[in-house]
């Protein structure tokens, strides 16, 4: 019977984010590994190899399909109440012991992961979309850096049924990767997870990398929001929180960052649920940082007002919310106060066009490998 890595072996084509080198090696630049891949070997994500002195790359399937509401990845300044029509495949760069979505992203690491990979192509991806009514596909539940191609073919076909697209990533990226997006990628999550790269090397990686890329992505012009999941004893210190919420206010006060609530998952079941308290706490010092807009998530109806949305000049109440629900909708066509006319950072529609779905479903067609 094949295994799951054969399976996938079967569902490739050559990459593009490679440079081949001497002895039969290439070395892949997908993600901030850079990995140095022998013939007939995997890169640290398992999901990218070497063969003949080529890099083979995913292609072909999805091996998860959901509708979500925009604010659930969470994007609180893109199109509040537009549907995201979102796909991921197999395999991540790092291997966090809380990782919520360790079943695709583990799946090769892992013998209890288990997500069935299915097979599509992008035109039935875009098609699917449309018939759901949704306004952006995005590429996320594994880290899509390192299926960087497949995500463009997806997102040319989006683009070109006037779509628009977006990544949900660790940010573990490389110049030639962000590159290579940019031209068809319009928002993109950063999960920064950490302000120590003590912390980052337990999880796999390194914490210089991240904060290339979210300073790279700004540049870039693309739509960046960042988010932070609170664990106690592992992140939530004052000096740590300080730290990170500086950085992010040196880049741009106006990126949004939201601080989420941890809960037992996976392999970390010791710490403590996040509690309110404490994301209160983590939000009061990134204001004091400097930044204009900061939410609190996961924990709907019990952060006071940090799920909505305010005028930073002001205070003017612009957008309201109850988790990934749109209670109230107050900005201006051209997404400026209606009170003190202040321009507010982000991607706007010209006016609110309604809300499909508050929660997440399941679009209704399938084809499996």
């Amino acid at each position: 019977m094949p295994t799951l890595q054969d399976v996938l072996s079967a569902s490739v084509r050559e990459g593009e984010l490679y440079e081949k080198l001497d002895r039969g090696f290439v070395r892949c630049y997908a993600c901030g590994h850079c990995c140095p891949i022998p013939d007939g070997q995997l890169g640290v994500c398992k999901v990218r190899f070497n063969e003949g002195g080529k890099l083979f790359v995913p292609w072909g399937y999805a091996a998860g399909v959901q509708c979500d509401p925009i604010e659930k990845k969470p994007f609180h300044h893109a199109y509040p109440g537009a549907l995201a029509y979102s796909f991921g495949m197999l395999g991540c760069d790092l291997h966090c012991s809380y990782c919520q979505n360790w079943v695709t992203s583990q799946a090769l690491r892992d013998p209890r992961a288990v997500s069935r990979p299915m097979q599509v192509t992008p035109e039935e991806l875009v098609r699917d979309a449309i018939e759901q009514g949704a306004k952006v596909l995005v590429s996320t539940y594994n880290e899509p850096l390192i299926t960087s191609e497949w995500a463009l073919a997806v997102f040319k076909e989006a683009r070109a049924a006037g779509l628009h697209t977006g990544f949900v990533s660790n940010g573990n990226g490389t110049p030639q990767v962000l590159e290579y997006l940019r031209p068809w990628v319009d928002l993109y999550k950063v999960d920064l997870k950490s302000f120590d790269d003590r912390h980052y090397r337990q999880l796999g990686g390194r914490i210089e990398p991240i904060l290339r890329t979210i300073r790279a992505l700004h540049e870039m012009g693309l739509w960046l929001e960042i988010v932070t999941l609170l664990i106690p004893g592992f992140n939530d210190s004052d000096d740590e929180l300080q730290r990170l919420t500086e950085f992010v206010a040196s880049v741009s006060a106006d990126i949004p960052w939201h601080v989420t609530a941890f809960h037992q998952d996976y392999k970390m079941t010791d710490p403590a649920n996040t509690q309110p308290r404490d994301l209160m706490r983590a939000a009061a010092i990134g204001k004091s940082a400097g930044l204009r807009y900061i939410y609190a998530g996961n924990l709907p109806g019990r952060v006071g007002d940090l799920e909505n949305t305010r005028c930073y000049s002001c205070h003017e109440l612009l957008i309201e919310r109850f988790g990934y629900h749109i209670t109230g909708y107050h900005l201006s066509s051209e997404g400026s106060c209606p009170k003190c006319g202040q321009v507010v950072s982000g991607r706007w529609a010209k006016q609110f066009e309604g809300q499909i779905a508050d929660l997440p479903y399941l679009p209704f067609r399938r084809r499996r490998l």
